[in-house]
């Protein structure tokens, strides 16, 4: 597989964006029907541009400039440019949905990857020479330090005075092949990453309609009310999310069953989601941006929310079961509402151990300051 486009290297400056030729050797570039979606379509599609111009520009180079290859190569080697690019640009332009598709955003990224790699192919060693220090940059942040492909190319970037020869040429290729592998396999990290918030968060929003359909079918089963001075009392009351009545002697399950509504736990569910939002939010802080085309911050927010809510209902059962020594008997309802968004903010706690982990993802994507095999 190949790099995102926003991590891979380029060879070669473009005049414009263009589209796929149809079969002419010398066809400019075309201007773009309009602005897609998002921005790696867009990087994409410049990408592709900037090579198709670059195919071009070798088309005019005279024979002896490239003698490496013969014609019937060099005629292979360009099919084999425009039928990439024309295969990146397909991938970039199709559809409009809102959310990137992992398919398309690899197989873009793929095919400008082998389009790249074929005109290495095809230039002269003066401008593979001219693109050393990009091509080891990219292999640098991609590439473990003891790789021996990554070992080579910096024996020739830091020496300026060994000459390139065919076989050099080929070294490149090669690390330069394993790099945008290596960086297509970091977005697929954080492409399943994404994958995997967005299912849990999916699981945990269907868990929670249902104990909210639950509630509202059968509100006994599941009532939050609390009697904060129990016994027979005249005064003796009970306290529910949505009201509260006196018990008079009576029996408590009965005044439950006339105190409890339909709307209490969902109520509690809302006050819940509305305090995971703003803890989330503010924790959000920590997350630093990525140039990668999967939205990790958004999938994390998501998550937030119904896991606040269960927080909130579950703290309160937990409260009402005497789980938590002397604070079963709460006085009125805001006090119910104000420990369902305290529980409802805790999801922090648990939601948090994902956020560090979404961070650890993120910054793995061209980060390669470590030895795999025994560094740190």
């Amino acid at each position: 597989m190949g790099a995102h486009p926003a991590d891979a290297p380029t060879v070669g400056a473009a005049d414009g964006a263009g589209d796929a030729p149809s079969g002419n050797r010398e066809s400019p570039p075309q201007p773009l029907p309009g602005v897609t979606a998002r921005a790696w379509q867009e990087e994409s599609l410049a990408r592709a541009a900037e090579i198709l111009t670059l195919a071009n520009w070798l088309n005019r180079l005279p024979p002896e400039k490239r003698e490496h290859i013969g014609v019937g190569a060099d005629q292979a080697l360009d099919a084999a440019i425009r039928w990439h690019v024309a295969e990146a640009q397909c991938a970039a332009r199709d559809g409009k949905r809102i959310r990137p598709s992992g398919a398309r955003v690899a197989r873009a990224a793929a095919h400008l990857d082998a389009a790249e790699a074929d005109l290495l192919r095809r230039v002269p060693l003066e401008f593979v020479r001219g693109q050393l220090p990009s091509l080891h940059a990219h292999i640098r942040r991609h590439l473990p330090r003891d790789d021996p492909r990554r070992l080579r190319v910096e024996k020739l970037a830091r020496d300026p005075r060994d000459d390139l020869a065919e076989v050099h040429r080929e070294n490149l290729i090669a690390a330069v092949r394993a790099a945008s592998s290596a960086a297509e396999r970091e977005q697929q990290r954080v492409r399943s990453f994404c994958t995997i918030v967005y299912g849990a968060a999916a699981g945990l929003t269907a868990l929670a309609s249902a104990v909210a359909l639950v509630a509202a079918v059968d509100p006994r089963a599941l009532a939050l009310c609390f009697q904060p001075q129990p016994g027979a009392e005249e005064n003796a009351r009970l306290v529910c999310p949505t009201g509260q009545d006196l018990l008079r002697g009576r029996d408590v399950d009965v005044v439950i069953g006339e105190t409890v509504r339909s709307l209490d736990v969902p109520l509690v569910m809302f006050i819940g989601m509305v305090a995971a939002g703003v803890t989330g939010s503010i924790a959000l802080r920590h997350i630093r941006g990525t140039a990668t085309p999967f939205g990790v911050p958004v999938a994390l927010a998501v998550l937030k929310l119904p896991t606040g809510a269960l927080s909130a209902v579950l703290g309160l059962l937990l409260m009402r079961g005497g789980f938590v020594p002397g604070l079963t008997a709460l006085d009125t309802t805001p006090q119910i509402i104000g420990w369902a968004v305290l529980f409802g903010a805790s999801q922090q706690l648990l939601t948090g151990l994902v956020d560090r982990q979404a961070q650890q993802v993120l910054d793995s994507v061209g980060n390669k300051t470590y030895t795999p095999s025994g560094g740190s």
